[in-house]
């Protein structure tokens, strides 16, 4: 039977420790592990599907949601137990090392948990052996940490790691080099945290936010804008319209949808606005240690 209880254990621990070895080992910076992260934690709360939906069920419907269509995933959820496990490791790493002053860290977590005795072992798991795992690291309540995180509807995304290590969300009006890479390998333009659109390169709607201007607008999934301020739509024009908004308030996009076509408006003044992570003053950093490699030459 398909059993997808702690797929975020299975997937999303696997995330985290590809989210840190990618830094560990040198094949990406830290600066860049940290752009990573502060993408997955605004994608994440971008994710308004959260207000109904737990994590659990994300990995009880996998096989579902892994065939399901892109457009409307920020409403419905879709397999976030990758991305948000990222973030739940993230932020039990950050607790093991505050309770313990930096002695230990989910590198003890993981060790004993996936470490045999020698050779190749089959050992399966359950979420008791998880909690008992993490409390031979060091005791604290984490079968409610886990449960309130995975089990119960959380409308925000669970950032604790990142403000408890020294980190705060921010925004910039310039993309990451990481975010520039994904649009250019994936052929996007990735606007959800301004407009709340996710577009394709010929301004076909991927998918939207809910309750997020595009949406207010009257915007949905595969229709296609064809005109920006009433100019043809180009990506930069696009985007100059977005930055212009913070002078002048409300942009109109001209859409195409099957045989017809309709003039939204969409009332915003943001300008263009992408997630970053800032240190918090007078707070220790735990993320750029975390995120050092262990051999030295």
């Amino acid at each position: 039977p398909m059993k997808g209880e702690l797929l975020w254990v299975y997937e999303g621990l696997t995330n985290y420790s590809g989210w840190l070895l990618a830094s560990r080992s040198g094949l990406r910076s830290t600066a860049q592990g940290l752009e990573d992260l502060a993408h997955d934690a605004a994608y994440l709360e971008a994710r308004r599907g959260r207000d109904w939906r737990p994590l659990v069920d994300t990995g009880v419907e996998a096989q579902s949601l892994y065939d399901a269509r892109g457009q409307w995933a920020n409403a419905r959820r879709s397999v976030d137990f990758y991305d948000e496990g990222t973030l739940i490791w993230l932020d039990a790493d950050v607790t093991i090392r505050r309770l313990t002053k930096g002695t230990k860290s989910l590198d003890d977590f993981c060790h004993a948990f996936h470490g045999g005795k020698g050779g190749p072992e089959l050992k399966p798991y359950t979420f008791d052996d998880i909690v008992r795992t993490l409390n031979g690291v060091v005791a604290y309540d984490w079968a409610t940490f886990l449960h309130t995180r995975v089990d119960q509807v959380q409308p925000h995304a669970p950032i604790g790691g990142i403000t408890d290590g020294g980190y705060r969300l921010a925004w910039t009006d310039q993309r990451s080099s990481l975010q520039k890479a994904r649009e250019s390998a994936d052929k996007l333009i990735d606007e959800l945290f301004s407009l709340g659109l996710n577009l394709s390169d010929d301004g076909t709607v991927r998918d939207l936010v809910p309750g997020s201007p595009a949406d207010k607008a009257g915007l949905a999934p595969d229709m296609k804008v064809i005109a920006v301020n009433g100019r043809r739509f180009e990506k930069d024009r696009f985007r100059d319209a977005i930055r212009a908004t913070r002078e002048h308030p409300g942009l109109e996009l001209l859409c195409e949808n099957g045989d017809t076509f309709h003039l939204y408006t969409l009332q915003y003044s943001g300008g263009l606005r992408y997630p970053s992570l800032e240190r918090t003053p007078g707070t220790a950093d735990l993320l750029t240690p975390l995120l050092a490699p262990h051999a030295t030459r």
